[in-house]
């Protein structure tokens, strides 16, 4: 049994001081108030749940289309926990069917060897829109086929949450893919909010990346971004990193939806816990500059973010509570992932996965199963 002492932890529901934690095979025995024994693991800092990313492509310097293999998800796990994420869902951007099964098999190589932080996979596409794409390659995005729905409902994958545009997806292919427990998201779509509204109907349970590459709320067209922010049940990603998200618009999402249904994400690309600045993808150089990454023209490739900035931009920036900040990176996602009895919450019977955050909101440290896996590093080199 290990013994754990914070002066200050959040707990998913509120903050308390002078806590004692016992860990057990992993998992949080039990929590309580406590002077400092002097023979516990004292943690420095704010003690908060491990964060957990749902959209992560890459790290460390790879990114997972370009080596769809177990070490490349080790190097982008690692990479994260630097920032405090113990869990993240690695992320395929669109590509063909080759690829896709690549990556599933080494997800689920990883989840089979218990690979730490990795929890499942996020297909982010290839059953898009056209006129939303991005950066996703147009040759491979195409209609769904019984060889990705047989791909996309493998139960040896953990968690499954694939984005489509739902005006090219039959909502049955939609109830579909939700009765296989897969979690469906909308994005990189140009649906209206008639079609929206079927796909929620139909299952769906998520936005990808909120107000980015989605039909816009207008005076006469609400949109995808409207029907996101009217439907009270659904999960929104939002990429707090001031470069994909006006402020007010993030801030007029979090009102909307609460910190109950917006997940902080990344999107992030090979740059993060790297000192990369050029990466290739799909015959397309993506380029890093400050903050911000960008293909030829101007058009934002994914994001240099880590989840401990994300936290730290909300709370210094949107003035969001700790507490919201904290919820929206851990207690949030797991709940839309149907993890929230495991992760993303410090209580007994729940895994043994923190971060501990400085005063200023860096990290210390990270643990997963009781075990630290991260030291303070170096800030990502988007916040020097």
């Amino acid at each position: 049994m290990q013994r754990f002492f914070a002066k200050k932890l959040c707990d998913g529901n509120t903050i308390k001081h002078n806590q004692m934690m016992t860990v057990d095979d992993g998992k949080i025995h039990s929590i309580e108030s406590a002077q400092f024994p002097g023979d516990a693991i004292q943690l420095s800092g704010l003690v908060a749940p491990g964060l957990i990313d749902v959209q992560v492509n890459g790290g460390g310097g790879v990114l997972f289309n370009n080596q769809p293999n177990l070490d490349t998800l080790i190097t982008m796990s690692r990479a994260h926990q630097q920032y405090g994420s113990t869990a993240i869902l690695p992320t395929l951007i669109t590509d063909d069917l080759v690829t896709m099964q690549l990556a599933a098999d080494a997800v689920a190589s990883a989840i089979a060897q218990n690979v730490k932080g990795i929890i499942g996979i996020h297909f982010e596409g290839p059953h898009l829109s056209q006129p939303k794409k991005g950066i996703h390659p147009t040759q491979h995005i195409r209609q769904i086929s019984p060889e990705e729905m047989a791909l996309f409902t493998r139960k040896d994958l953990g968690v499954v949450c694939v984005t489509l545009a739902p005006e090219n997806v039959p909502v049955e292919i939609i109830q579909e893919l939700v009765q296989a427990n897969v979690k469906v998201c909308l994005g990189h779509s140009n649906a209206s909010d008639t079609q929206t509204f079927a796909a929620l109907q139909a299952g769906a349970q998520g936005f990808t990346h909120l107000f980015n590459a989605m039909s816009p709320l207008q005076s006469r067209e609400a949109g995808m971004v409207g029907a996101a922010l009217f439907d009270a049940s659904s999960y929104c990603g939002l990429i707090v990193d001031h470069e994909h998200v006006d402020m007010t618009s993030c801030k007029l999402a979090i009102k909307c939806k609460t910190p109950s249904r917006i997940m902080l994400v990344t999107d992030a690309m090979s740059h993060v816990g790297s000192e990369q600045i050029e990466l290739q993808f799909a015959g397309m150089q993506i380029s890093r500059k400050d903050n911000k990454l960008t293909i030829e023209g101007g058009r934002l490739a994914g994001s240099a973010l880590d989840m401990a900035s994300a936290v730290r931009n909300c709370i210094v920036d949107l003035q969001c509570t700790i507490q919201e900040a904290i919820n929206m990176a851990s207690s949030t996602p797991a709940t839309f992932l149907g993890l929230q009895q495991q992760k993303g919450y410090l209580a007994p019977g729940c895994d043994a996965d923190w971060v501990v955050f400085t005063d200023q909101y860096y990290v210390n440290a990270t643990y997963i199963a009781g075990e630290q896996v991260s030291a303070q590093t170096i800030p990502n080199i988007q916040n020097n």
